[in-house]
């Protein structure tokens, strides 16, 4: 059978199948009108990748839709019914954000499980993606589930399973689940009526559970005490942190908290942004102004599901700028170990966590305190599963990814932006009260530590001939890759699929101690480092680039920053990314 008539037969069963007539309606739209569309919807499952379920919303296979999260609904209870035969009550929490469709696949959800004999907590209204973590392990659950696509354009939306340890499925959960949704051949299989006995509605007692254990995190109430009318602009970005992020700042004691009016209604339009990504620039336009308008010291903005956070600052000029995902790690790591070190808190067990595509400036850090610091692969799922491996051994004290998502703490097992926006202030009262802005820190940390600088291309490939695209991509990178980048020697490469590590000066060969992964990176004799990465929950390929120099002291900055940005553009084009 060719490809194409097995994507037809995979449509037509949905033709004939238990499906609202208005599916079948659209299913046999794309049969008759749109073969590309129609293979891009059915070509294959949608797959558990770094961040769960994901996918754009539509009728078919690939999309995400009543019946996909039904049957992943079917397949996750299957699996905790073999895992958990023996608990006196299965339990599962489920949480959603302001996306379109959100709550009503948050209650498909809990409707297959409490069908399927499982307790389900149900939020009442949308809550961050932090919350359903922390909710987990609170209310003492098998499993969690929350309906979010977190910061993807408004076509999204997702399905992220977490475990009784409050982290997002690893290996072989992860793997196992899929396995039992791909037994499912029919929506015949799954059971869809609710038993309403099973279903508890939850909220505001979770909250204030929750907020208790965020304000715990303080470090300098002092600080904070006498820079409490620091001028902090917030926006959620249209999402999930509107109720909870002011709340737990005013919990800290920041009494000068600015709203953006506009993006505080819930809309999964998300109608003030072209894309709800604090990645994006565009994205936090409206709270720069905000911030200009109003004079203030620091913007903070957190994407829909509030797991992610960016970060504006004033520069030496008293200029807005953009603080990327690695200098607020950076800054956030540096106030947390300085602080513990002071307190004289450090013992020699703690320790934290960084993904292989985040600033080595971390663990430049992190050496000078004496603390460890562990590499993971990307996906904030790894770094929870390091938590719960050194749990009772080793103190996690924070970590991080590039991509704006940053942790401190370990009662929640995911990033989380309603923290982080809390501890980023709080660091920059603690730098307020050494008469210092957060940019004057930052310009610190690179003085003493190095000038780390990073940069981020991703190159979108949609559907089903982008996939294979992005996969020859890899091959073609395996199979040739280069010598020399920019002209300058490549004297590493990291083969994350095959797990080698080949060292091109000693030429030796060294494994690598983690789990498989689609990725390469690329050292240079200048220190340099490149990453090359197939996205696991968008349809692109990421190349990372990070580049240092030393930086003598504060005055060099602006020469500094341009040679390392000459740099990373050689680079660039050398690679024919421009």
């Amino acid at each position: 059978m060719s490809e194409n008539d097995r994507i037809l037969e995979k449509a037509q069963s949905w033709l004939t199948g238990n499906f609202d007539e208005e599916t079948k309606k659209q299913v046999q739209n794309l049969i008759d009108n749109d073969p590309t569309g129609l293979a891009d919807a059915f070509y294959r499952d949608l797959e558990f990748g770094t961040g769960g379920l994901r996918g754009i919303m539509g009728v078919g296979t690939n999309r995400m839709n009543k019946y996909t999260v039904a049957m992943a609904t079917q397949g996750l209870a299957n699996y905790m019914k073999q895992m958990f035969s023996k608990a006196i009550q299965m339990k599962t929490a489920i949480g959603f954000d302001s996306r379109n469709n959100s709550k009503e696949f948050a209650q498909i959800t809990a409707n297959v499980l409490s069908a399927n004999g499982i307790k389900v907590f149900l939020f009442d209204v949308l809550h961050p993606t932090p919350l359903l973590s922390f909710a987990v392990r609170h209310l003492q659950c098998q499993s969690g589930v929350v309906i979010t696509a977190s910061h993807n354009p408004k076509e999204y939306n997702g399905y992220k399973v977490y475990w009784a340890d409050g982290g997002q499925l690893v290996n072989p959960n992860d793997t196992n689940v899929i396995t039992e949704v791909e037994k499912i051949k029919s929506i015949d299989d799954v059971k869809m009526t609710a038993i309403n006995e099973n279903i508890e509605i939850i909220g505001e007692e979770i909250d204030k559970a929750y907020l208790q254990k965020v304000k715990e995190l303080s470090l300098n109430p002092k600080a904070i005490h006498s820079s409490a009318g620091l001028r902090i602009v917030y926006t959620p970005i249209h999402g999930s942190g509107v109720y909870l992020v002011p709340q737990a700042l005013k919990e800290f004691g920041f009494t000068n908290v600015i709203p953006v009016e506009e993006q505080n209604v819930i809309d999964g339009n998300f109608p003030t942004v072209k894309s709800p990504n604090p990645e994006e620039p565009a994205t936090l336009e409206l709270a720069l102004n905000k911030a200009r308008e109003t004079n203030a010291d620091l913007l903070l903005g957190t994407d829909p599901d509030a797991d992610r956070v960016g970060v504006a600052v004033k520069n030496n000029k008293g200029e807005f700028i953009l603080l990327n995902g690695n200098q607020t790690a950076s800054l956030l790591i540096f106030y947390l170990l300085k602080t513990w070190d002071e307190k004289g808190k450090l013992t020699g067990d703690e320790y934290i966590v960084k993904t292989i595509v985040t600033s080595e400036l971390l663990k430049e850090i992190a050496d000078s305190f004496g603390v460890e610091s562990i590499d993971v692969l990307t996906g904030f799922k790894y770094i929870a599963e390091v938590i719960l491996e050194n749990e009772g051994t080793k103190k996690f004290i924070g970590g991080g990814e590039e991509s704006y998502g940053y942790l401190v703490g370990d009662f929640v097992r995911d990033k989380d932006a309603v923290i982080s926006c809390c501890m980023i202030a709080e660091t920059a009262a603690w730098a307020a009260s050494k008469k210092k802005t957060l940019f004057q820190l930052l310009i610190d940390i690179y003085t003493e530590f190095g000038f780390y600088k990073e940069t981020l291309i991703s190159l979108t490939k949609k559907g089903k001939e982008g996939a294979d695209e992005i996969r020859q991509m890899m091959v073609n990178y395996r199979n040739s890759p280069p010598a020399a980048i920019n002209g300058i020697k490549v004297v590493k490469i990291k083969d994350y699929l095959t797990l080698k590590e080949k060292n091109f000066t000693t030429n030796m060969t060294s494994e690598i101690e983690l789990q498989k992964s689609d990725v390469l990176q690329f050292y240079l004799s200048d220190g340099s480092k490149i990453t090359v990465r197939p996205s696991g929950t968008e349809p692109k390929i990421k190349y990372y680039f990070g580049v240092k120099a030393r930086l003598t002291n504060a005055a060099m900055f602006d020469e500094v920053n341009n040679i390392l940005d000459n740099k990373v553009k050689g680079i660039i084009a050398s690679m024919d990314l421009n």
